[in-house]
């Protein structure tokens, strides 16, 4: 994964951040955002990195982004991360639906995707 600005576009790979505040520019510069939050070590979020990637590619009209919350802690309090991996969709800024039940494949993604822009 490379690490990317807020205003990386990122329609086809995951942007890789590192902090509350490029989090908080890319959910600005997006209108439409998965981040899957992960730790390092976890062998699901390890197993779910791919799933994601393929995630990114398949939807032109989301941008995807992972951030480990442990690299800044605030993150951890600020989205009640509890496990991990945690994908937490966000629409014009808003979260907008979150999955947190461990390894997902890309059709459990999609189909939490097309349920929670339904909402």
């Amino acid at each position: 994964m490379t690490t990317a600005t807020a205003t990386d576009s990122t329609p086809d790979h995951p942007a890789t951040l590192e902090s509350e505040r490029a989090l908080d520019e890319f959910l600005t510069a997006h209108d439409r955002v998965l981040v899957d939050f992960y730790t390092e070590g976890c062998t699901l979020c390890a197993s779910i990195e791919p799933v994601i990637g393929n995630v990114a590619r398949a939807h032109d009209d989301l941008a995807v982004a992972t951030i480990n919350p442990r690299d800044d802690p605030a993150l951890i309090d600020r989205f009640a991360i509890t496990s991990a991996p945690t994908l937490v969709l966000f629409e014009d800024g808003e979260e907008r639906g979150r999955l947190a039940d461990g390894f997902q494949g890309g059709d459990a993604i999609d189909a939490f995707l097309d349920g929670a822009s339904d909402e």
